[in-house]
Order: structure tokens, then C-alpha cells, then sequence
């Protein structure tokens, strides 16, 4: 989805003030030319589940594969956009690795303490208010589509694709 372009801007910003590198995540069958899309909008690496179990969205085999990831590679933030695969799967990612999620974000930043500090609309929309998971991580949020600037697209960038072969 366009929305993870989007993040993906908005994550290059995040991920150069706490000085870490960018990953994004590509799941599904036949996916790996998306890891180069994805170095063309800002990641500089792509984890990659590529299996027949991830060729159409279960909620079941995409929440096990995103966790495994999580588990293994410890982000600090997961941003996620917020279409209905998206709030479905963020939700019961944030379940299982019992952290925090902020749905609808309008706007991130990070404090001096990299905390995640994420504002999203409050009480019908009459306050914009500051959410931080400052004590669990990763700190979790999603993003509707075109809230955020798209990127640049860098034509020929290049970055590091970790194949991991986990499968459900």
C-alpha cells in the first residue's frame, strides 16, 4: 500500500535522529522485488518472509511472521499503516509482544530519551494529543494513508536484504 511509502519517509526522519538503520518488512509469495521498491523510498534494509503460507494476508501466518522478526531483531519502533490488513495485524502484534500501540497517528517525533512521541487526534478531534510508550518496546503505531509526506523515490538505491526462512 502507498501508505508504506509514506512511513517509510517519515521512519528515514525517526531512524536518523536515533542514528539506527531503516528496515522495512516484505512478506509474502514473490515478493522481493518490493525490498528494492522499498530502498527507493528510504530503507536500507528489507527483512524478507517469502514463503506459499504468506501469498494471501491470514491474519495468523503474518502475525507469527512479524513476531518472529520483532523477537529476533529487537526495532525500537514498528510503524504500520492503518488500512484494514494493517490495524488488524498491528493489534495483534502488540498483543503478543505486550507493548503499546497508537492507532491513527497524525504526527511522530522523538524526544531526547528516543521515545516515540506520537500525536493523533483526541476526544472527537477538539485536542491533538501526545501519546509515548516510554516503558515497553517496540513502541507501536499506525498511520492512515496520506497523512504523511511521500518521500522522494531514489531511483537505483540499493540496500541489504535479510532473507530470513522462517516459515509458518
Amino acid at each position: 500500500a502507498k501508505v508504506s511509502w509514506e512511513l517509510l519517509g517519515k521512519g528515514r526522519e525517526l531512524a536518523d535522529k536515533i542514528q539506527v538503520p531503516l528496515s522495512a518488512v516484505v512478506i509474502g509469495k514473490g515478493v522481493e522485488h518490493l525490498c528494492a521498491e522499498a530502498f527507493s523510498y528510504g530503507a536500507d534494509q528489507a527483512y524478507l518472509l517469502d514463503a506459499p503460507v504468506f501469498h494471501h494476508y491470514r491474519t495468523e501466518s503474518y502475525l507469527k511472521g512479524v513476531c518472529h522478526l520483532i523477537d529476533k531483531f529487537r526495532p525500537e519502533i514498528v510503524l504500520m499503516g492503518a488500512t484494514g490488513l494493517g490495524r488488524d495485524l498491528a493489534g495483534a502484534i502488540a498483543t503478543r509482544v505486550a507493548t503499546g500501540l497508537t492507532a491513527d497517528c497524525t504526527g511522530l517525533a522523538i524526544d531526547d530519551k528516543r521515545n516515540l512521541m506520537q500525536t493523533r487526534p483526541a476526544f472527537g478531534g477538539n485536542i491533538m494529543a501526545t501519546i509515548m510508550c516510554d516503558k515497553y518496546r517496540p513502541q507501536m503505531s499506525t498511520v492512515r494513508p496520506n497523512v504523511m509526506q511521500m518521500p522522494e523515490r531514489k531511483e537505483g538505491a540499493e540496500g541489504v536484504i535479510v532473507r530470513d526462512p522462517f516459515t509458518v
